[in-house]
């Protein structure tokens, strides 16, 4: 089926020059949020609600050549449905650097979840926001399928709108596993950190189990470029609230950045005014992921 018939524009690719950013980026930072799409190679489901760029891995490692982070985390797109041949090929190439999270669904065999395991699938992504991307029935199989990936010490990826789902934090509170949540929440700054929907994330957040990604500020923001301002007091209230649960992420190439494509060191500069202490943000680029996912000690630019 062609993107005309889907009736879907593909997106557009990310910055091809992107410049070293002005702070300094330690050793053993990860990007812990990434996609990787060759169209070619691994074909998009039907069922996708976008068309993204080409954004092979040889890229990603150039960009974060430029960038200097020495790790990275592979997430499952929806675009790939429950094919992570992309993601696990990616992540098995280079097993001290790169991590990958996967989409399975019930039907996935026990052999299949250790065979990712040793490529590198530290997590499942569960996509509550796009088309394509949601494997499970109901809430009961997410549940059942968190009790197989816990002796693996997997998490739950989600990406959601945590102010639009009542049921999300008692679901996570379920969990015999930690969860991930991606995009600060993914709720528009319009909506104040006061919202009930968000004040109840905070609390699971407090709670301990839930990591949180601070990527795509362009998703909830009400401003259309770079600096993204109205999102700086969302990510600093959940770096007052839970540092060590905090991750960073490029969400490169920005398939869902609808303003002007924002320059990725550009987009590493932003966690000087969200995170001012170095010291706060050397664990939140180091630590905690090394932790999360479990990268070899010592590995360094």
């Amino acid at each position: 089926m062609t993107v005309a018939l889907l009736g879907l524009k593909p997106c557009p690719p990310a910055d091809p020059h992107p410049r070293r950013p002005t702070i300094a980026i330690p050793p053993g930072a990860c990007d812990c949020h990434v996609h990787v799409f060759d169209g070619a190679r691994h074909p998009y489901s039907a069922m996708r609600g976008y068309t993204p760029p080409d954004a092979t891995l040889a890229s990603l490692i150039h960009l974060h050549e430029t960038l200097g982070f020495s790790r990275a985390v592979l997430t499952q797109a929806s675009v790939h449905g429950t094919d992570n041949s992309a993601v696990l090929e990616g992540a098995a190439s280079d097993p001290a650097r790169l991590r990958a999270v996967v989409a399975v669904g019930p039907e996935v065999t026990d052999a299949e979840l250790r065979r990712m395991h040793e490529a590198g699938a530290r997590g499942i992504r569960v996509n509550l926001v796009d088309p394509g991307g949601m494997p499970f029935a109901d809430t009961a199989d997410i549940v059942r399928m968190a009790a197989r990936i816990a002796d693996f010490g997997w998490h739950v990826e989600f990406l959601v709108h945590v102010d639009g789902a009542e049921d999300f934090v008692p679901l996570c509170r379920s969990l015999p596993v930690d969860v991930v949540v991606g995009h600060l929440g993914y709720m528009p700054t319009s909506r104040s950190p006061d919202d009930p929907g968000y004040r109840a994330f905070l609390g699971l957040v407090e709670d301990g189990r839930c990591w949180v990604k601070l990527t795509g500020p362009y998703r909830i923001s009400s401003d259309p470029s770079l600096p993204y301002a109205d999102v700086a007091p969302f990510a600093q209230r959940l770096v007052a609230l839970r540092p060590d649960r905090l991750l960073w992420g490029s969400d490169w190439p920005h398939v869902m950045c609808r303003g002007p494509m924002p320059n990725d060191g550009a987009l590493v500069d932003l966690l000087a005014e969200w995170i001012p202490d170095s010291a706060t943000r050397d664990r939140i680029l180091v630590e905690n992921p090394a932790r999360l996912y479990g990268f070899p000690a010592g590995i360094g630019r």
